[in-house]
């Protein structure tokens, strides 16, 4: 790691997956913590959910979830991409492809989050 430190990008890519997994690691385990231990998975339905999404915090906090969870490993699976491809030009193909997926997940979860609407699946 003392080689990535000297490289500002590769730097900056090694800090942010630490940081954003102690991020997840709390988010994660706040989310298991309610949904296994507080709720019980025998009560989670349709109705837990629409409740649950009713107030913008839990959106914005799913969302958070989503965030970090790609971002990290989009960042994660540039490394990898980094150690095996020596191209420049590969590793601008690979950029490319990696980012425009964790877009279009990114703007499909964000849609799916923030679109719900419990009346339209029950009819009110």
């Amino acid at each position: 790691m003392t080689g990535a430190r000297t490289n500002g990008w590769a730097w900056l890519g090694w800090l942010y997956l630490r940081i954003s997994a102690v991020l997840l690691l709390g988010l994660v385990v706040g989310h298991l913590y309610i949904m296994h231990v507080l709720t019980g998975t025998d009560r989670i339905d349709f109705a837990f959910v629409a409740q649950r999404f009713s107030t913008p915090f839990w959106r914005v906090y799913d969302l958070l979830i989503l965030l970090l969870a790609l971002s990290h490993g989009l960042v994660g699976v540039r490394g990898i991409v980094y150690d095996y491809t020596r191209s420049a030009g590969w590793r601008l193909v690979w950029n490319v492809i990696l980012w425009s997926v964790g877009l279009v997940f990114t703007v499909l979860g964000a849609l799916v989050l923030f679109t719900f609407q419990p009346g339209a699946f029950t009819g009110q």
